[in-house]
């Protein structure tokens, strides 16, 4: 009876601890701070920034400038939902060449274009599973007035539908389809627009291109319309006019082709890290709890907002606390958290479900937040 009783006492003890403790409970209790420079926080940053670049359809490759903040939400199993902070920057890229970013140069300081990124990002290490449910991203050119300062000859963004802007991309690609020996290619878009005086007004231009049906010996009597087809390229081209001379040039950068996988579906879930192994796709399954994709696709936006205007506002009493980079994502407010079925990852029934919390509040950052940028510049940094 001696012994039976302090055995009695040690279970009901353990009981009410473990009663004292529900499956989820406040959310800084359960976001684990994280070094921003820590390898597999980088591994992670790296394969996230990845699917962000995959699943957009517009602009420029975005490359990693630095990890700002980072928490890590262990489930009860072996996986992890992370909350990642980017600091990012654009690149020369266009995201419909499908490059890594790593093989992409940042801008030149003058035509930089910086931000923010949120995402939310699963991984399962056992089960070799990584999954990007969500992404947000706001995006800013670099203020012109400070690089004003710095290279006032520098060349300055130029409104797209400008008629000089227009004339630089139909005689640089006169120029480029008048020196391709079979091929000829046609305008898409305009993606980006720039201005400075040389000799006189010179126009800079990019701009997408797609395959004409029309071949060069046809181009005289080819009444063929343009095909509806996917951008093949990006060129850059150059106007410059002086009182004497015209000047142009261009280079154009053609697309891999983007042939289909056999994995299908498999992209999302499945890129990551060059050490870490990738994962094919189970069949998706047909129940649909609270959070339920249809498919391994992201839901993300990236928007671009004017550059940042520092300068004190006339108004004294004017409201000077607006965020800078708004960048919001939450897949759920409910502070206890939802579940977000991940089923379809799996190739095993036995499946891991993780809980998603609202995205955590700055104030709560880790101490060994952010990492070191590659740019440190201050003007391509968020505030």
């Amino acid at each position: 009876m001696g012994l039976l009783l302090p055995l009695v006492l040690c279970t009901l003890a353990a009981c009410c601890t473990a009663r004292s403790f529900p499956l989820l409970t406040n959310r800084p209790l359960y976001f684990l701070p994280r070094a921003c420079n820590d390898s597999d926080v980088l591994a992670t940053a790296d394969s996230a920034l990845q699917d962000i670049n995959k699943d957009r359809k517009d602009g420029y490759v975005l490359s990693l400038n630095r990890v700002r903040d980072v928490r890590e939400h262990r489930q009860g199993g072996p996986g992890s939902v992370f909350y990642l902070t980017l600091d990012v920057l654009e690149t020369d890229c266009h995201v419909l060449s499908r490059k890594a970013w790593r093989d992409c140069k940042v801008r030149l300081l003058h035509e930089s274009v910086y931000g923010e990124c949120k995402v939310i990002f699963y991984i399962n290490y056992p089960k070799r599973v990584l999954y990007l449910p969500a992404y947000n991203c706001t995006l800013r050119p670099v203020a012109r007035r400070k690089i004003g300062f710095m290279c006032p000859d520098c060349p300055s963004p130029t409104d797209l539908s400008n008629p000089r802007v227009l004339k630089a991309v139909h005689e640089s690609l006169a120029k480029f389809n008048n020196e391709s020996t079979s091929k000829q290619y046609s305008f898409v878009k305009v993606t980006r627009a720039s201005s400075q005086w040389v000799v006189g007004p010179a126009n800079f231009v990019e701009y997408l291109i797609k395959e004409s049906p029309c071949t060069k010996s046809q181009a005289s009597s080819c009444a063929l319309q343009p095909l509806d087809s996917e951008p093949v390229g990006l060129c850059q081209g150059s106007l410059t006019e002086s009182a004497l001379k015209k000047y142009v040039s261009v280079t154009c950068v053609f697309f891999e082709s983007q042939a289909p996988t056999t994995r299908g579906e498999t992209s999302t879930a499945s890129q990551g890290p060059e050490n870490f192994p990738k994962v094919e796709k189970a069949q998706e399954k047909n129940a649909e709890p609270t959070l339920s994709p249809s498919r391994a696709v992201p839901r993300g936006s990236v928007q671009y907002l004017p550059e940042l205007d520092d300068e004190e506002p006339e108004d004294p009493q004017a409201n000077g606390t607006a965020e800078a980079f708004p960048v919001q994502l939450d897949l759920t407010t409910n502070p206890q958290g939802e579940t977000l079925n991940v089923s379809f990852l799996f190739l095993d029934p036995m499946s891991e479900n993780p809980v998603v919390l609202p995205f955590p509040k700055k104030e709560h950052h880790s101490a060994a937040c952010p990492g070191p940028a590659q740019q440190a510049n201050p003007l391509v940094l968020p505030p």
